[in-house]
């Protein structure tokens, strides 16, 4: 079958404490969740109303076995999903300290892990060619077999072959712990840019890739690349979306943050949904910021990602445009 929205990389287990404002030391209960970005940004999009796959690899263990139950509910395909004998499904570990704390502990991901362990071999070239959007994170090229899988599976789709309602999306996700070195990555990312149509990161993300600026110098570079939409988040100040032709800047959607982690990959789902409706470049801005903001407000990740009548209702709340023509 044809998706919406195909993603590659990480999964994990959250494990989130009740306790808000505290460090792990001091935490007493945990809830757990499905996790990891890519994983993440396929429920996000399933919530939208998209037909989404993710690509990845658990461990063969209880942890595996929730996960793939936990995309099951979300309404994710996981045939992708399959087990690597040997190696635990990682879990993540999060205090929360709001409004800007929020620190990680990754646990099972040294020296590696199921989702970097994919192989080539492994992905469907026929699937991802006929996906609408393939998303991926350049967490996935830090390490073998995992970046071949990644390079393989952007090579069944090139750029120039693309249909006129196809994307291929790449989080410039940089996450330092699983790198050599700031240059290892960005060797990394830009060999994968010639197969990309869409870049999204934040300052430190975009300097990864394509070197430090400001934001619309790090836009140019990403469109002189061969991107299509330069998507820049710029933190306080929102997040700006450069083509060749139009540049577009979409003001934060305030909420009360409980924990921003997962405020990302809500956002990336949503900017799916809206790409793949079809919406002008700024509403497609303004209903992911909206997105992000709904998560931010809440606890989990996986768990608190918004339908699309949450997201026209914040936006109505703070005075902004639901979407043209948008349809629940």
């Amino acid at each position: 079958m044809s998706y919406d929205v195909v993603t590659l990389g990480r999964i994990s287990v959250d494990i989130y404490p009740d306790d808000v404002g505290v460090g792990l030391e001091d935490v007493t209960t945990f809830r757990k969740y499905l996790g990891g970005s890519p994983s993440n940004v396929a429920v996000a999009a399933a919530r939208h109303g998209e037909s989404a796959a993710v690509i990845t690899r658990t461990g063969d263990d209880p942890f595996g076995t929730y996960l793939h139950r936990e995309l099951t509910r979300y309404g994710v395909d996981d045939r992708f999903v399959t087990p690597v004998p040997g190696l635990q499904t990682p879990a993540t570990f999060c205090a929360i300290r709001p409004p800007e704390d929020f620190p990680l502990y990754f646990y099972g991901r040294f020296p590696t892990a199921p989702d970097l362990q994919i192989r080539p071999e492994e992905i469907d070239a026929e699937v991802v060619r006929d996906a609408r959007i393939l998303w991926s994170t350049v967490t996935g090229l830090c390490q073998e077999p995992s970046r071949s899988a990644h390079i393989a599976a952007h090579e069944a789709r090139p750029r120039e072959q693309l249909r006129g309602d196809q994307h291929t999306i790449l989080d410039l996700d940089y996450r330092p712990m699983f790198w050599d070195s700031e240059e290892d990555a960005r060797a990394q990312v830009h060999e994968l840019l010639q197969h990309v149509t869409i870049a999204i990161g934040n300052d430190k993300e975009c300097a990864v890739a394509v070197g430090e600026g400001t934001p619309d110098e790090q836009a140019d570079r990403l469109l002189a690349a061969g991107v299509r939409i330069a998507v820049v988040k710029l933190g306080p100040e929102g997040v700006m979306a450069k083509t060749r032709d139009e540049r577009v800047v979409s003001a934060p959607v305030p909420v009360e943050t409980v924990n921003g982690l997962g405020a990302g990959d809500s956002f990336g789902g949503a900017f799916c949904h809206g790409i793949n409706q079809g919406w002008g470049l700024e509403q497609v801005l303004d209903y992911a910021n909206a997105s992000g903001a709904i998560v931010a407000s809440r606890i989990s990740c996986s768990d608190a990602m918004p339908t699309p009548d949450e997201v026209f209702q914040l936006l109505r709340e703070r005075g902004r445009a639901v979407p043209e023509g948008a349809t629940r």
